[in-house]
């Protein structure tokens, strides 16, 4: 979308949010304020969400990679990458929405840059370990401890959406394996490698939250056939009760790191 076509003056930041209530308190008072600023920046360059996420991968990586070193300076070095790997990964979503960007394939990328993110912070942490000596367990325990994130964000995720979806009234695409599986099938790895290894990642993160949460599958697949991804206004007093039974789970969600493989459906 052409820069010009967007009015970076006017538009408040709360424009930008997923939901409040789905916002982490450090997002809302330190991260979101930094991404919508960066977010007008990008939007004046003609930058794509996409491109801010892989940029923010970048320093991710780069960041998880001086955590390897023995040196208080470097290891404070990759603090300071990762705290703008952050930002860059909050102001991708907030540029989506700023712009009206958002697509499938620009969350996907969002994610797989979060993830080479901190696969590099495992990675370089357990290699740091093991060199000081570390016994050889510490390679199950750092695996563990990714593995435990992974699933943490998986599960983040698709609470967070389904709450953006039935109680923040957002219109948004459920998707579900089900549906996602033709759309795979019709790509060739000859022809259309990077989309269908997207779109493959894409699908096995789908099914990973489907088996998290089995009634919630259920749920919004029944939603999504029936409402076509909008809840009306006459369910409005159900939409009030579910969003009074999610806020305490919420709660304990908002506040911790977003970083699935595949993202929640408002662009990060």
């Amino acid at each position: 979308m052409p820069a010009e076509a967007v009015n970076t003056a006017a538009p408040r930041i709360e424009s930008t949010f997923k939901a409040r209530e789905v916002e982490g308190i450090l997002d809302l008072h330190f991260y979101r304020p930094i991404g919508f600023r960066l977010a007008a920046l990008f939007a004046q360059l003609r930058m794509t969400p996409a491109a801010v996420s892989l940029l923010a991968g970048i320093f991710g990586v780069i960041a998880g990679h001086l955590y390897f070193y023995r040196s208080i300076g470097i290891n404070i070095a990759g603090m300071v990458l990762h705290v703008c790997a952050n930002a860059l990964d909050n102001a991708d979503g907030q540029l989506a929405r700023l712009t009206h960007q958002a697509s499938r394939k620009g969350r996907i990328i969002d994610s797989v840059a979060d993830h080479l993110g901190f696969a590099s912070v495992y990675i370089h942490l357990t290699l740091r370990c093991a060199f000081a000596g570390a016994s050889p367990a510490i390679w199950f325990l750092g695996l563990g401890a990714a593995i435990s994130h992974a699933l943490q964000g998986a599960a983040a995720d698709y609470y967070r959406t389904s709450f953006l979806y039935f109680a923040d009234g957002a219109r948004i695409d459920l998707d579900s394996s089900s549906a996602l599986r033709p759309d795979y099938r019709k790509l060739s790895w000859g022809q259309r490698t990077w989309d269908k290894l997207l779109l493959a990642l894409y699908l096995n993160f789908t099914l990973q939250q489907e088996m998290l949460a089995p009634r919630l599958k259920k749920l919004r697949e029944t939603a999504g056939a029936v409402f076509d991804g909008r809840i009306p206004g006459w369910l409005e007093y159900c939409r009030r009760s579910y969003q009074k039974l999610e806020c305490p789970l919420l709660r304990i969600w908002r506040d911790q790191p977003d970083t699935p493989l595949v993202p929640s459906f408002n662009h990060q």
